[in-house]
């Protein structure tokens, strides 16, 4: 890294907006993306999903299927401040590309739809802003459409998110009337016109005067239970002024104490300049968000979003170009040039940087360099991954990974060709370092290469884009989910003593363990803990016996799947003064908790799904009849709009081949989501069956 002095930035990270489209599938989050990139002059063309022309779904598979599939990263310009945005994967199957996105960004617009409100990946990718204390607003979208309702929506936001939803917009107009929005924090209207051209303001309708001083009034209420200041000027004045109440509009939602809600159609391209100033208004700057946070050697290391601070900045996405190989960093701290070289600190190995693009989904723009703050895609690094640390190498500091979710679906895959074979393995394993939540492996049985993933369609996406990209023709087995083992009934005093003498020192190791299931009957994790009393078993040992038992739940006695949901106890345990070492133990815990497992009852678990079907009132029965011949138990149905929506815990296995089934069924007007449930007990019958094939 060269040390020379740098010219200051001209753009303040006080006018920086990184932030995340999230919703559920089919809400309209690309649609809301396109316009804005439209509002802000970044394109001259509205992009429709329907026509395939948008920005961000740049992907030929994305086009076919009208879904998004990869994150995109655009950035535009609005009101003087630069808004760095990424259009995120709505589907259950692509939500590793949501968590990795969410870990650099300091904001997120969530947007739901009118007459749906909060859907089950709406909910998903809520929680995993939740986790990564990310700052939202809403956006209820497609107000035009029949049943669009933006009181139904908001309860079902404040119902199922468990948040405080602040409502700032009163539609004016309902479904095909819909042609504006009362502003509650300035108190005007805004209203569009039939092309959607740019909104003109005007006072709020006469019609509408009484409701809009109701809902200003709940407005502030609101804000003043959750905000002291305004809780102050409240009491003093029964109201607030416009200035305060933005201002804890801003803090309320900063803090997550709350999420301002705005509504429109971005379809109609009605309501997207108010979002556009609600983003600049409400969301945090890289300044506002707290330090990011890393290690080195075990100290805890901070890097403040300052320019002229050692760079620091985290790997978050891969992929392959035919310009070379693109490698997305948010840049937390310092400055980065063209020529520059870097530290990859999770792999220990300088990259040096030969190009820094600005993206704008499929293209990019070069940049001589990327500030704190900037997300910026890097040509030159060879080997850093999704997850790896690039930092200055006199200023090292290792910043923690987004997760990784696993993979709980495989299919064998093999070229038909023996001469693709090995231009097969090579695709295969780009995609892997592309994509974190592939993951590769060769049956020890078979020979063959079993390419795992978070759901069909995400192995099907998979393996067309090899198609698509490497003209491979490939052969593909019929998908097997991950199944797991669980102890149903353990043991206690299972006694095992590791003895083997060859000359030299010897091993000796004397264990007892207790083996029982997880409290709660959860179906998860691995509990292990120690009870021996007197020094009888040091504690160097201790931890190697159970560094042996979690070497030993890879292969469970009943198919050899990975075993979970134990818990584990050393009771009792001897060592010999000579012979004894910490190999000998993590043997003997490897070896005993392998006997302790083929003396316990064990029971098979697999991967529930979570179905919301949405279908025809007409069609309920048959639906019901299918999703209890797949072993799905209904957990509940509502009726919305001529339509029945039925959700159900269904057993991923069942559920291969469900979407042409369900479109046989409704005459092709069924739909469903799908959402992971975690794992459950297979009855006895079907586990005998699968454990005998």
């Amino acid at each position: 890294m060269r040390t020379n002095l740098r010219p200051r930035p001209t753009r303040p990270l006080t006018v920086i907006r990184n932030l995340g489209i999230l919703a559920h599938v089919d809400a309209g989050k690309t649609t809301v993306t396109e316009r804005i990139l439209f509002a802000t002059g970044a394109t001259h063309k509205r992009g429709e999903v329907h026509d395939g022309t948008t920005v961000t779904d740049f992907d030929p598979q994305e086009r076919d299927r009208g879904i998004t599939i990869f994150a995109a990263a655009v950035s535009c310009d609005w009101d003087g401040h630069r808004i760095n945005l990424i259009d995120t994967p709505g589907h259950v199957d692509f939500s590793d590309e949501v968590e990795r996105s969410l870990r650099v960004l300091d904001g997120a617009v969530a947007v739901f739809d009118a007459v749906a409100g909060v859907e089950p990946q709406s909910e998903s990718v809520w929680r995993q802003a939740d986790r990564h204390g990310v700052p939202r607003i809403a956006f209820v979208n497609k107000l035009d459409r029949v049943g669009a309702d933006l009181d139904t929506a908001v309860a079902s936001i404040r119902e199922r998110l468990g948040t405080v939803p602040l409502v700032v917009h009163l539609p004016i107009g309902q479904e095909d009337g819909f042609t504006g929005v009362v502003d509650l924090v300035r108190m005007r209207a805004l209203v569009w016109g039939a092309g959607g051209e740019a909104y003109q303001v005007d006072p709020v309708p006469d019609g509408l005067r009484e409701e809009a001083l109701r809902r200003r009034r709940l407005l502030e209420e609101a804000v003043a239970e959750l905000h002291p200041a305004a809780l102050e000027e409240f009491c003093a004045g029964a109201a607030l002024r416009d200035a305060t109440l933005a201002t804890a509009l801003r803090d309320l939602t900063r803090g997550g104490e709350g999420v301002v809600v705005l509504c429109g159609s971005a379809y109609r391209n009605r309501g997207i300049e108010p979002l556009l100033d609600a983003v600049v208004a409400y969301l945090p700057s890289p300044l506002d968000v707290p330090a990011v946070r890393g290690t080195l050697d075990g100290e805890v290391r901070e890097r403040a979003a300052d320019p002229e601070a050692p760079f620091a900045g985290l790997v978050f996405k891969v992929t392959a170009t035919a310009t070379g190989r693109l490698t997305y960093v948010r840049v937390y701290a310092g400055t980065i040039e063209k020529g520059d070289t870097v530290l990859d600190a999770t792999a220990g190995r300088t990259e040096r940087v030969g190009r820094i693009l600005r993206v704008q989904a499929d293209r990019n723009t070069e940049v001589e360099r990327a500030i704190a703050g900037d997300i910026v895609a890097v040509i030159g690094p060879k080997s850093a991954r999704a997850g790896a640390t690039l930092c200055a190498p006199d200023a090292p500091v290792v910043f923690e990974s987004p997760s990784v979710a696993a993979p709980v679906v495989s299919v064998a895959v093999e070229a038909r060709r023996s001469l693709d074979t090995d231009r097969l393995a090579s695709a295969l394993a780009q995609l892997a370092e592309e994509d974190p939540s592939l993951a590769l492996r060769t049956d020890a049985e078979t020979g063959q290469t079993v390419l795992s993933g978070l759901g069909e369609l995400h192995l099907e996406v998979a393996v067309e884009k090899i198609r698509r990209a490497q003209g491979i023709e490939l052969s593909v087995g019929r998908p097997q989910v991950a199944y797991r083992e669980t102890v149903a009934r353990g043991v206690s005093g299972l006694l095992y003593r590791h003895v083997k003498q060859e000359g030299g020192a010897g091993q000796f190791a004397h264990v007892v363990l207790d083996v029982e299931p997880l409290d709660g009957g959860s179906a998860e994790g691995f509990v292990f803990r120690s009870t021996v009393t007197g020094g009888r078993v040091p504690q160097e040992y201790v931890r190697a016996v159970e560094a042996g038992c979690r070497d030993a739940l890879a292969e469970g006695p009943l198919g050899g799947h990975p075993v979970t949901g134990l818990r584990v106890t050393l009771a009792d345990g001897a060592t010999h003064s000579k012979d004894s070492s910490e190999m000998a133990f993590r043997t003997a815990g490897r070896l005993a908790l392998r006997e302790a497992l083929r003396a316990s009852t064990m029971a098979l678990l697999e991967p529930v799904i979570e179905v919301t079907v949405t279908v025809p009132e007409g069609a309920v029965g048959a639906v019901l009849g299918d999703l209890a011949a797949r072993r799905g138990r209904v957990s509940g149905s509502a009726a919305r709009a001529g339509t029945a929506v039925v959700t159900a815990t269904v057993p991923l296995a069942e559920l291969f081949g469900y979407a042409s089934r369900l479109r046989g069924r409704t005459q092709g007007r069924g739909t469903f989501t799908t959402r992971p449930a975690g794992y459950a007990p297979v009855p006895a019958g079907v586990a005998d069956t699968l454990l005998t094939r």
